[in-house]
């Protein structure tokens, strides 16, 4: 099975590759195709499970490599939520994004807030700290555990 995605993440990794002296394979192709394609948290071993349905013959080795190389690279970021997991997610320039976690289930939930990204530079001023990054992670119960608790 072949996935067809056309993107600027993919010529920009392979560019990275290409500068860098780095092989591009199909496999590591197949990988940051799919990885880039689902975009959201995933972790070694659900991307794993992803890409052999694709290609049998990738080892697990091999997408744990590709993953910590898009890391590297600056095309994606790991995150251990409360459960310990390391999980990836593509980055997005310039789009900032927190998170919901449920924590019967795992269930992720990515949102934006205008309103908290512009209170996080209002308190940076006020104690005048430069601000390079932030990360919010807010932990509960997602609607459906909410309703079977």
């Amino acid at each position: 099975m072949k996935i067809n995605v056309k993107n600027r993440e993919l010529k920009t990794v392979r560019r990275y590759l290409y500068e860098k002296g780095l092989k591009h394979s199909l496999k590591r192709h197949t990988i940051a195709e799919l990885f880039f394609r689902e975009d959201k948290h995933l972790s070694v071993e659900e991307l794993y499970d992803m890409v052999k349905k694709i290609d049998p013959d990738i080892s697990f080795s091999t997408v744990y490599r590709a993953l910590r190389l898009l890391e590297k690279a600056g095309f994606a970021v790991s995150r251990r939520f409360m459960d310990g997991v390391k999980r990836f997610e593509p980055v997005h320039p310039k789009e900032h994004h927190d998170h919901l976690i449920c924590i019967k289930c795992g269930k992720i939930i990515e949102f934006k807030s205008k309103k908290i990204e512009k209170l996080q530079k209002e308190i940076a001023g006020k104690y005048n700290f430069e601000l390079l990054s932030y990360r919010l992670e807010l932990y509960g119960y997602c609607e459906d555990c909410k309703k079977h608790r």
